[in-house]
């Protein structure tokens, strides 16, 4: 029993760094953060008038629309193209299978301003891909604007594929050769197996990267920034206006556009784990 206590004691005092981390990085910045949410410009009293603020003037009602939308719709477009990536990539050998995630796991961390800068290469206009779209008349890339919301929408479809990719490989390995062999005994085809066996089985799994990506859409500052600056409605970009340099403009009302930042993530996290449980509960 002695002996059970001491391991436990060593294991607590091993865990002890992690706890200082998250207390002083995550935890106490969050108290913060709520607490000068509430609180009037200049740290005078308790007030709701930042939130009034915040969903009463068109500004931010905006940047709360285009942040949603830009999220909801990379995060489809990733999983799309991600799940028939890793459905090949799970089909192929096991040397290609490891080249392809290395390939993924280089492109995961190419973001922020040196891919906003490499779609400027690519479809700026002066951009390679636009002047070879006008020099032979093809008239979606010539007439392309990346410098608009569309634009931006695509760089972050971009960099919402290889971090779906990643989490969505292992995933196919839970799909056994049986289920497709009992389907084809019972007279179905791949059409069959695919909607009514397999992406049923792997809906959960699809739910949840649905989350991370588009908590990670939300949340994107740099590419945003170095691509369109403050010509944009984003949250990320509102948030980051209340604070120039070293002097603070109004970071109560920073921190009252990041509590709403978060009450987001916190909601799309609370819909998608109420879909995941109804889509493993209809498997089972």
């Amino acid at each position: 029993m002695n002996k059970s206590l001491k391991g436990n004691k060593m294991y607590l005092i091993g865990l002890l760094p992690f706890f200082l981390i998250a207390f002083l990085f995550e935890i106490l910045p969050l108290a913060n953060i709520v607490i000068e949410s509430f609180s009037k410009t200049g740290g005078n009293g308790f007030t709701l008038e930042h939130f009034v603020k915040i969903f009463t003037t068109r500004l931010y009602q905006q940047s709360i629309f285009n942040s949603l939308w830009i999220s909801i719709f990379s995060a489809l477009a990733g999983i799309i193209i991600a799940f028939l990536g890793a459905k090949a990539a799970n089909a192929a050998s096991a040397k290609v299978r490891n080249i392809f995630t290395s390939v993924l796991n280089i492109t995961s961390n190419f973001a922020g301003v040196p891919l906003a800068f490499a779609f400027m290469i690519l479809l700026g206009n002066v951009g390679i891909l636009t002047l070879i779209g006008k020099n032979y008349g093809i008239s979606f890339l010539a007439d392309f604007d990346l410098y608009t919301i569309n634009g931006l929408l695509l760089t972050y479809i971009y960099f919402q594929i290889p971090l779906a990719t990643l989490l969505m490989l292992p995933i196919f390995g839970g799909l056994k050769k049986e289920w497709r062999e009992a389907v084809g005994l019972l007279g179905g085809n791949s059409f069959h197996y695919w909607f009514k066996v397999a992406i049923p089985s792997l809906l959960p799994s699809i739910l949840g990267t649905f989350s991370v990506l588009f908590a990670n859409s939300l949340a994107a500052y740099g590419t945003a920034y170095a691509l369109l600056s403050n010509n944009i409605a984003l949250l990320p970009i509102r948030i980051s206006q209340q604070y120039v340099g070293e002097v603070v403009q109004n970071q109560e009302f920073g921190c009252a556009l990041s509590l709403v930042m978060m009450a987001l993530m916190v909601l799309s996290i609370l819909i998608t784990n109420k879909l995941q449980k109804r889509a493993g509960g209809g498997m089972a």
